[in-house]
């Protein structure tokens, strides 16, 4: 079962996006080499739904980020051995002589590349390997003082790529790496043949552990930096989601609020004013969610939660002249395919912020109380619904499942300021029209009567 997340939602959470700084990917992609950032990508673009799965992936950053070390390698050093692998000079050792015999003399007499870059290759491959059993060798010992017997989520992975450094075939890279001549043509042919036939595989399999820790070493480090947490995921049954200090993990000293929903209360109706802080809070709590199935550190001081197979947002939904969609309609459209995915009986995320802001108040207000009043039925799934139509949230307080929250706005004189701390209740603040007059529009557009004249 995979976890779904459509364009739509993706693009409302700001969640993928290597070139965009301010992406959620950008924030945890401090990774080192190219093979990290696309299993990066990989963990952002396939969430999990196995709590199991969720937890351990959590165990594992947390396990990194205790350590507190530094991925000492660079991306020049994986491509060149990953490049150096991925093509060969023959399958058997005379072959592979007799085919570097060749390219030496071309080197020689005509100024071939192929020949030096072989050489090249080989020479950084072995440091390469030497350096990464240097490095296995450092988290043994530590481990040794630090775990007590118990054994680390990485352990196996880890165990796996000590066995592949220690095998007795390799047992010449510390010595080579000590040298500073270049390999004889037999030599070279001997570790080129052991390297790029006979333990390419398991090499292989070396390169992609480095790649895991690169990414568990960097998401971990960002995890003490930032003072994130790690979520607990349980069973889907138990409908169940809660954390404190739940807050935006792409903004500095953001406001944190507390966030609990279940079967008996599975619903938010949020109201506020204009700027008061709604789609702020929506997006946080939707990108922790999202954060939480991946099993990466989020952004509350703790959480745990039922998993889910997927979330919808509603936030940004644009129009779409091509097709002729009004906003309206577009919103519209949106609200029907999320209510096509609840009546299967998923279990979903569901964000709505501003239902049907594109039609006229009284048809909003029909339109809001009616579809969110059908949501709330569908106990399995989590709802978070914004609206500027308070009324309709004094009809649906009589659900005993729905919570009424809203964020506050403090008036200073004709001056408002925000808190963005959840209380309980409806929001009766209205204050657009003193914004509009604090700004001077309607000063600025009065006619002077010289000018009339």
């Amino acid at each position: 079962m995979s976890f779904t997340a459509d364009k739509q939602t993706l693009e409302d959470l700001n969640m993928l996006g290597k070139y965009n700084q301010l992406s959620i990917f950008s924030l945890f992609n401090k990774v080192r080499t190219a093979g990290g950032e696309q299993l990066l990508q990989s963990m952002f673009q396939t969430p999990l739904t196995d709590p199991e799965a969720i937890n351990k992936r959590s165990e594992t950053f947390k396990y990194f980020q205790g350590k507190q070390i530094t991925f000492s390698f660079d991306n020049e050093q994986f491509s060149a051995v990953e490049n150096y692998l991925s093509s060969s000079s023959g399958k058997s050792y005379p072959t592979i002589l007799i085919s570097l015999a060749r390219k030496k003399l071309l080197a020689t007499v005509v100024g071939d590349e192929q020949y030096p870059k072989i050489q090249s290759g080989l020479q950084q491959t072995v440091t390469l390997l030497s350096q990464c059993k240097k490095f296995i060798g450092q988290l043994e010992k530590d481990e040794k003082k630090e775990m007590q017997g118990q054994r680390h989520p990485f352990y196996e992975e880890l165990h796996t790529a000590k066995n592949i450094l220690d095998d007795a075939k390799l047992g010449w890279l510390e010595e080579e790496q000590t040298l500073t001549t270049p390999y004889s043509l037999r030599k070279m042919a001997g570790y080129d043949h052991l390297i790029r036939h006979i333990l390419r595989s398991v090499l292989q399999v070396l390169i992609e552990t480095f790649y895991k820790l690169d990414v568990y070493i960097a998401v971990g480090n960002l995890a003490m930096e930032k003072s994130f947490s790690y979520a607990k995921a349980l069973p889907k049954d138990a409908n169940l989601f809660s954390a404190k200090a739940l807050r935006h993990p792409n903004i500095n000293k953001a406001v944190a609020n507390p966030i609990s929903l279940h079967r008996e209360s599975n619903m938010i109706f949020l109201t506020g004013a204009n700027m008061a802080g709604k789609s702020t809070f929506m997006k946080a709590f939707s990108i922790n969610v999202y954060l939480a199935h991946m099993g990466f550190p989020v952004a509350a001081n703790s959480m745990e939660f039922s998993v889910k197979q997927g979330i919808y947002s509603s936030i940004n939904v644009p129009d779409n002249l091509e097709m002729g969609y009004s906003h309206f309609y577009a919103e519209v459209l949106r609200v029907k395919k999320v209510a096509e995915e609840v009546s299967r009986g998923k279990n979903l995320v569901i964000i709505f912020d501003e239902l049907f802001k594109g039609t006229n108040v009284k048809d909003a207000y029909d339109a809001t109380l009616a579809v969110t009043a059908a949501f709330s039925e569908y106990r399995n799934c989590l709802f978070i619904i914004s609206t500027h139509i308070i009324e309709a949230g004094e009809i649906l307080q009589e659900n005993s499942n729905v919570q009424s929250l809203y964020l506050p706005t403090i008036m200073n004189g004709n001056i408002p300021s925000y808190t963005y701390q959840l209380q309980p209740g409806i929001s009766s603040d209205r204050h657009g029209m003193m914004i509009i007059e604090n700004e001077g529009i309607l000063k600025m557009l009065e006619k002077d009567d010289e000018l009339i004249n």
